[in-house]
């Protein structure tokens, strides 16, 4: 097949659309079920060359969420304890291969964002996969393979409507990329950029050591900046991205944003937010929501006098500053990737602020020494890739 004519592009008065091989090459992408928009199909391209390369960086499996063309999560498949299965809704007794758990990783890390959201996966679709992917709001996916019963699960979803795209695994891109905007066409070469520990190798700080598990998050949080809406930050901890900043005019604003979110992910694991007394018939959607609530400035919107019976059983007591304070304070070993460098050092206290011990970015700004003496105050390793990663 060279083509696949599409509903409409990115809104519904942008007709028509499709997607092709300009080459009148056969596409390397097949639709297995329903039918996948312009968006989701930019997701989807996007997202599989995050999962491809984190799989062939590491060599384990890799799932990325993804909206609007940037990864709301991306992880590897490292098994859940308790805590996260809480976290992200799965029954401690499940039984969850580790593609499921990269994808559970993936959506948790801002499931706000991910709702509705297109995945990636590296590997063939397990039936563990998509049992997780069943219980949750999503546009669809794309994976190099699926296993029958699990295909079956997936066509069950939004009535047997849901979007299942399958690649081609092998396939390789031409060298050259095109678009064209306002009726004039770009070129330019393809960001094959190969992304692993050697750009690590230039550390500038008086702190020289980062370990395995750190050079492991670094790159992993190269990878995601390398597909995620520029300007962006990431924060990593554990094999997991777990807060992105992207598409910000400002720097600054990126690291707050990712920041944030990164502090949400954190004070999600308290245990006076898992036991939050949700009724049983209120969506998993909308206990996410409530709780992205409860962590922020209003918490009142949902435990206030007059609206907390709508979600709970009983009355919650709001967390209180000093008890958000004190848990974020205790937060050590995150990593911080930036898609280009950092001009003033207000981005590092920002990031300290949220655990980061190590980070990575590319350098030549003419205030380089600021940011470099900000990390050597807080003995943060910071090194120098010298390659930014912008993606538009």
């Amino acid at each position: 097949m060279n083509e696949i004519q599409l509903k409409y592009g990115c809104n519904p008065n942008q007709k028509p659309a499709r997607i092709f091989m300009a080459d009148a090459s056969g596409l390397p992408v097949k639709v297995l079920n329903g039918r996948p928009g312009y968006i989701n199909f930019l997701d989807a391209l996007n997202s599989w060359q995050l999962v491809k390369e984190l799989k062939e960086n590491t060599g384990m499996v890799a799932a990325a969420s993804f909206k609007h063309v940037s990864p709301a999560g991306a992880a590897l498949g490292y098994p859940l304890d308790n805590v996260l299965r809480k976290m992200y809704h799965i029954d401690p007794k499940m039984k969850l291969s580790p593609l499921a758990c990269a994808y559970a990783r993936a959506r948790g890390a801002d499931r706000m964002s991910s709702f509705g959201d297109w995945i990636a996966l590296s590997d063939v679709c397990d039936v563990s996969t998509a049992a997780i992917i069943k219980s949750e709001v999503t546009d669809g996916i794309i994976a190099p393979g699926y296993e029958p019963e699990a295909l079956e699960i997936l066509k069950s979803k939004k009535g047997g409507a849901y979007n299942v795209v399958a690649i081609d695994a092998s396939y390789t891109p031409v060298s050259l990329e095109h678009k064209q905007v306002y009726g004039i066409t770009f070129e330019q070469g393809r960001n094959d950029l190969k992304i692993d520990n050697r750009m690590l190798d230039n550390i500038v700080t008086e702190n020289k050591n980062l370990t395995d598990a750190q050079k492991r998050d670094l790159v992993l949080a190269l990878i995601t900046l390398k597909y995620t809406q520029s300007n962006s930050v990431c924060y990593v901890q554990d094999g997991q991205v777990i807060g992105v900043g992207a598409g910000q005019q400002s720097r600054i604003h990126c690291t707050r944003l990712a920041g944030q979110k990164a502090d949400n992910w954190q004070l999600r694991h308290m245990p006076k937010v898992l036991k939050l007394p949700f009724r049983d018939d209120v969506s998993r959607p909308n206990r996410d929501n409530a709780i992205d609530v409860y962590l922020g400035d209003t918490p009142e919107d949902v435990i206030g006098d007059d609206v907390w019976a709508e979600t709970f059983t009983r009355q919650p007591k709001a967390l209180t500053r000093g008890e958000k304070k004190k848990w974020l304070s205790r937060v050590t070993g995150v990593c911080l990737g930036s898609d280009a460098f950092f001009p003033f050092g207000d981005n590092i206290e920002r990031a300290r602020r949220s655990g980061v011990t190590a980070i990575v970015e590319p350098g030549g700004s003419i205030r380089d020494q600021q940011v470099i003496d900000t990390c050597n105050k807080y003995g943060i390793a910071m090194a120098f890739c010298s390659m930014r990663l912008f993606h538009h």
